[in-house]
């Protein structure tokens, strides 16, 4: 009978880089994402100052085109928190200083190019113009705000991502279409009192499964009176 931890522990990474627009490694892989064939990717209706979108599983990842095949772009990455050596901090970033990076908060805006920032994904160009309308920067401006921010910056899930980056950099706001979705999908499952059912059931299943301690009845007790609460 097969160990069930590891198949646990490699769905749990998955989850974990689908969460911050990063494709999983195969298992067996040294840790070093294989490069894209150069190329790939026609960048001759690509624009300086275009922002780029790659669609992922379940969010998208966006940077900003600066020419000559580079994309500029905001990565969770936990080594420039460690080392100024832009060699070291410049090679692909690995899944371990990836999930680093997210656990800690920190990031880096670098510059990559297309193939190592698409990942054999498709790309979009200026879908979110139409959101924007009259607020679109010139194209110049964009690029060069994006090439300014480059090095180490503070990563946040929700409030200061990969899109974030570049809406400021080409509409002069931060702003994240896909927090707010998130935000609104939280607040529905709050609001929604089948929530605090869902809480009771599966936290007198882990009373059950687990034993009464102090680990299990507290969240039993409160996580769905905090649900009750804010519903």
């Amino acid at each position: 009978m097969k160990n069930p931890v590891p198949q646990a522990a490699s769905l749990l990474l998955e989850k974990l880089l689908l969460l911050v627009h990063v494709r999983p490694l195969p298992a067996g892989s040294s840790g070093e994402p294989p490069a894209a064939a150069p190329g790939y990717y026609d960048t001759s209706c690509f624009k300086r100052g275009d922002l780029l979108e790659v669609p992922r599983t379940l969010f998208i990842h966006f940077g900003i085109y600066l020419g000559e095949n580079r994309v500029a772009h905001l990565m969770p990455d936990i080594l420039p928190a460690f080392t100024g050596d832009r060699r070291q901090i410049q090679q692909v970033v690995t899944n371990k200083r990836l999930i680093l990076g997210v656990i800690t908060k920190t990031a880096s805006i670098r510059v990559d190019t297309v193939e190592d920032f698409a990942y054999g994904g498709s790309i979009l160009v200026n879908h979110m113009d139409r959101l924007f309308e009259d607020q679109v920067l010139g194209s110049e401006e964009a690029a060069r705000r994006a090439e300014k921010l480059v090095g180490a910056t503070a990563y946040s899930l929700l409030w200061n991502n990969c899109e974030h980056f570049v809406t400021y950099c080409r509409y002069g706001a931060p702003v994240s279409f896909q927090t707010d979705k998130f935000c609104e999908t939280v607040k529905m499952i709050i609001r929604d009192q089948r929530s605090v059912l869902a809480s009771v059931l599966v936290g007198l299943a882990s009373i059950v499964c687990l034993g009464l301690a102090p680990c299990t009845t507290l969240p039993t007790i409160f996580i769905p009176f905090f649900l009750w609460m804010a519903g």
